[in-house]
């Protein structure tokens, strides 16, 4: 079967798609798609002539995707940012160009988790030293029998949804870190999160790689999550939460002086790696405590299974006593007891690491 190349763009609005063939044909016009519309630009993919089902190449500045069409059985790259041109202030590399780089020198989707973990490794005595000034928050006071859940990388069409119907059920609050591009393209679910007291934290516009931006492409992305949010709920985030943890020295750096308390997390549910619902409720529940932080993800991907475990994970909290709140409800620790953080993790998994990173971005940057 011929082998097809799908470069994806994103933009303000949503997703542009170019498609091409081995030998540099254009397989169909370019395609655009609004970011509500991922699971129509995935069947779309899917469905056409051919035989194929294309590769699909992405930029590290749309961290959007890489869940929801791995989880549909496409293959996922990521080009690297040094072969690409460079990117518009706002958006990516166009798709167009995506695809022919592909094409061209398939050899140019290589590994970067070195530099990702060499990376935040040099981030952390500026993390340790932000924590201590209480510009950054990784967890409560543990003396408060208090828990803040989080959810990551949404809202999402249907499974936010889910998400608050289940936090309602049992009274409790959580904190949202959306992203602006799904902000943009639901507004009714962000009004639901607020509507409901729950707590919305920025997440970037794109998710992107961060290292990978200018300091005036970072703050744009925050920049316009922050009037999205603002917009639709009428008050601005205060807390941002980086995509991957990625906590450079330079990223730290173009960070400095911004408006939002970087917010972090001290218990990782790995619903990321997909475990079942059961291991994601043990996970959090063996590792939670009084003023932890909870991370998880309710868009970006396949998130059912945390959906599923989430029942368990509330029901367990308040069995032991904990009051579910939103991060900003959390006692914050006197700055003189903030803690060093821990040494940096010898890879991905290891637990509590701010450094999260998912098994197919794992694949994709090494």
């Amino acid at each position: 079967m011929t082998t097809r190349y799908a470069g994806i763009a994103w933009t303000g609005a949503g997703y542009r798609v170019a498609v091409l063939d081995g030998a540099g044909c254009r397989v169909t016009g370019a395609r655009s798609w609004g970011a509500a519309q991922v699971a129509e630009l995935i069947a779309w993919l899917r469905g056409l002539d051919g035989g194929s089902t294309p590769a699909v190449v992405l930029d590290s500045t749309n961290g959007l995707l890489d869940g929801p069409m791995t989880a549909a059985g496409l293959e996922v790259y990521r080009a690297d940012p040094w072969v690409l041109p460079p990117r518009p202030g706002f958006g990516s590399v166009p798709a167009e160009r995506l695809a022919e780089q592909a094409r061209t020198a398939p050899g140019t989707l290589t590994g970067r988790a070195e530099e990702f973990f060499e990376g935040v490794r040099r981030g952390e005595p500026t993390v340790a030293a932000l924590v201590a000034a209480g510009g950054c928050f990784e967890h409560g006071r543990r003396d408060v029998p208090r828990v803040a859940l989080t959810f990551d990388d949404g809202p999402d069409p249907a499974l936010t949804r889910q998400v608050l119907e289940i936090l309602d059920r049992y009274g409790a609050r959580a904190t949202f870190f959306s992203v602006g591009h799904h902000v943009a393209a639901l507004p009714d679910e962000v009004r639901r999160i607020a509507d409901a007291g729950h707590e919305l934290g920025n997440h970037s516009w794109s998710h992107p790689y961060l290292p990978d931006l200018t300091p005036s492409q970072l703050r744009e992305q925050l920049d316009r999550t922050t009037e999205a949010v603002a917009r639709v709920t009428g008050q601005a985030p205060t807390r941002f939460r980086p995509p991957y943890g990625a906590l450079t020295p330079e990223v730290l750096a173009a960070l400095d002086g911004y408006p939002t308390t970087l917010t972090l997390w001290d218990v990782d549910s790995r619903d990321w790696t997909r475990p079942g619902p059961e291991q994601i409720a043990a996970t959090v529940l063996e590792a939670a405590g009084p003023g932890s932080v909870v991370l998880m993800h309710e868009g970006a991907g396949d998130r059912g299974q945390t959906v599923r475990a989430l029942p368990s994970i509330v029901e367990g909290l308040l069995e032991r006593g904990l009051e579910l709140v939103t991060v900003g409800e959390l006692p914050a620790l006197a700055p003189a007891s903030a803690p060093a953080p821990a040494p940096a993790p010898a890879s991905a998994s290891a637990a509590g690491s701010h450094s999260t990173v998912d098994d197919h971005t794992l694949r994709l940057m090494g």
